[in-house]
């Protein structure tokens, strides 16, 4: 059985944290269902989409606007294998690396 990794890079972890807390400020302010999300679960379910199989434009991701980042928030927590880190119900975010970015990882480049 395949197990979660989150081995990612410091920098990857310092903007997946940025993401997390403009995230959540998005959550409350909206209303999207979650009274008070819990900051760690979001940093974890990013994190682990982004190191097993779904690599995120992180940049792009902490940069964007309120609605395109809810739907990858939202898309991930609900469609997350938390016991692969892989995403299901075919879904992909909209900050997902492009295919030559996922080929060069698979070949080691990170």
């Amino acid at each position: 059985m395949a197990t979660v990794s989150f081995d990612i890079s410091f920098a990857d972890q310092t903007t997946i944290n940025v993401i997390a807390g403009k995230a959540i400020d998005l959550i409350l302010e909206f209303g999207t269902g979650e009274n008070s999300p819990d900051p760690l679960d979001i940093i974890m379910d990013i994190a682990a989409t982004h190191a097993n199989g779904t690599p995120l434009r992180l940049s792009d991701m902490a940069a964007a606007d309120g609605y395109d980042l809810l739907h990858d928030i939202a898309g991930i927590r609900k469609h997350l294998d938390r016991e692969t880190g892989k995403l299901t119900g075919h879904f992909r975010p909209r900050f997902a690396a492009p295919n030559d970015a996922l080929i060069a990882e698979a070949q080691g480049a990170k």
